[in-house]
């Protein structure tokens, strides 16, 4: 394949990734950027066209690392402070009741380890399948399936000590906060 084909063909979902990890703009085109020419470099090196996709992401998931090593944090570190992106929707109380439920969702989640709210990122946020993550992380399909059990239950247990979870009228889950954890 040629290197502008899989340009072309991966180019937004690596900034989406890059920019979901490092939340700004910026570094986010500087670090797509440098994937791109590290993709172009070392293309003639890949063994197998099959995992092109997971090397490009790998790829890009070093450069997130060794961004935030250079600044002198850790990527933890840089995640415990973001925010999911909201979805524009066209009801102003819906808009309300998942920014709400997406504040509520994010807060939980930044209390995960790292790891662990990596792979929830990387799956469900970015939709990679477990072989994809497992292959941008460098471990094995078995250790992405544990992580994501062990991501999804803890930040289960974390939503449901803060949150009940209940049906409107229109049937959508909505996020409400237990008498005893309002802010």
């Amino acid at each position: 394949m040629e290197f502008w084909q899989i340009y072309d063909q991966h180019c937004f979902r690596v900034k989406r990734v890059i920019l979901a990890l490092v939340r700004d703009e910026w570094a986010a085109d500087d670090l797509t950027q440098e994937t791109f020419v590290r993709v172009q470099d070392h293309l003639a090196e890949l063994r197998d066209p099959a995992k092109l996709s997971s090397w490009i992401f790998r790829v890009a998931y070093n450069l997130c690392q060794d961004h935030f090593r250079k600044k002198g944090q850790r990527l933890e570190d840089a995640l415990d402070h973001e925010e999911l992106e909201i979805a524009e929707e066209s009801s102003t109380e819906k808009q309300f009741e998942q920014h709400q439920m997406g504040e509520c969702v994010q807060q939980e989640l930044d209390r995960l380890p790292e790891p662990l709210r990596t792979v929830i990122i990387l799956s469900d946020i970015m939709e990679f399948n477990q072989r994809e993550i497992a292959e941008i992380l460098g471990i094995t399909v078995e250790n992405a399936k544990v992580r994501l059990h062990r991501a999804r239950k803890r930040l289960k247990e974390f939503l449901e000590q803060k949150c009940t979870f209940n049906s409107d009228e229109r049937n959508v889950l909505v996020c409400e906060p237990k008498e005893n954890c309002k802010s």
